[in-house]
């Protein structure tokens, strides 16, 4: 892989979290050789004018700097949805380029972030089994390996092949029966831990509009790998109540490594030990009462206060994250 892989950066009406979102990516290591697409989502037809003008000020945001070498702009006339803005727009740079590298408009990165990207890219470029590389990795308690490998895919800053995109399955139900038919659904909800496969039920039942569900799945049933820093490199800012997917939650928050982490050239197989600490952190804060009784809280702010409630957010964290 000679060229720097492409970026896509996926927004919508939150242009603080945009611009940070941007200022992150511009302090890359190989930010300034590096091609960016930003895809901007339009309105929804009943969308006021308030909520107008914060899609109008992202566009703004978009263009205050050279993020990039170089920086295209896509804007939708129309609101597609957050799935059919990743899936299109993936589909749309992998063909053209071979690979890509995936940024929402919350994941702030690590400075070294872009270099472990592409520098996996190459170095699993004729890895067949490996179909998607991550700088994501929860907080867990015990320490991981700086390189290691799980089944399936993952969606928070992320990078992928054409070979790898093609798998992509948005078919719920098919998903579904195959993981139930092969008695895969515990392991594939990390040994019980998180419930992956009601995500996929509430995606097939239209509760959630979740692409991510889909690579996932689509990946884990073809026993495809994806390469995972055991530090992480991006930090997800949207757990503040400002996003339609993301919700309220402490429980996602990192420290960013801040320096280089190295890509290592690994056996292609999962890491079960890897996978048992992820899986002790999902029922840590499935129990965790630090998690309930900051979603009550956020509750009743928002019960009281309205949109004005998120205001609060962020020194409400600070004060939840040291009790």
């Amino acid at each position: 892989m000679a060229e720097k892989a492409p970026i896509i950066l996926f927004a919508f009406n939150r242009p603080e979290h945009t611009r940070r979102t941007l200022y992150a990516l511009k302090q890359n290591y190989l930010a300034d050789s590096s091609l960016l697409f930003i895809y901007i989502d339009g309105p929804k037809a009943d969308f006021t004018e308030e909520q107008i003008q914060r899609i109008n000020a992202v566009k703004e945001v978009a263009k205050e700097e050279q993020w990039c070498s170089e920086v295209k702009i896509i804007e939708s006339k129309a609101n597609k949805g957050l799935a059919v803005s990743i899936m299109e727009g993936v589909t749309e740079v992998v063909n053209k380029f071979g690979t890509v590298i995936v940024l929402e408009d919350d994941l702030v990165s690590d400075k070294w972030f872009l270099k472990f990207m592409n520098d996996a890219l190459t170095v699993y470029e004729n890895e067949n089994e490996v179909v998607c590389v991550t700088g994501y990795i929860y907080p867990v308690d015990k320490l991981l390996p700086n390189n290691f490998l799980l089944k399936g895919a993952d969606c928070w800053g992320w990078a992928t092949w054409k070979r790898g995109w093609d798998i992509f399955e948005n078919d719920g139900n098919k998903l579904l029966t195959e993981l139930e038919t092969k008695n895969l659904t515990s392991d594939f909800d990390f040994y019980g831990s998180y419930p992956y496969v009601q995500m996929l039920k509430d995606q097939i039942a239209k509760k959630n509009n979740s692409w991510a569900i889909f690579w996932y799945a689509s990946a884990y049933l073809k026993n495809k790998y994806t390469l995972y820093p055991g530090h992480s490199l991006i930090h997800n800012i949207g757990f503040d109540g400002s996003g339609i997917h993301s919700g309220t939650s402490i429980d996602f928050d990192v420290k960013l490594l801040d320096k280089e982490l190295r890509v290592e050239k690994l056996d292609i197989e999962e890491n079960k030990e890897a996978k048992k600490i992820i899986a002790e952190y999902f029922r840590k804060i499935r129990q965790n009462p630090r998690t309930v009784f900051f979603k009550k809280i956020i509750s009743r702010l928002r019960q009281f206060l309205g949109s004005s409630a998120l205001n609060c957010l962020s020194l409400l964290k600070t004060l939840i994250r040291t009790w």
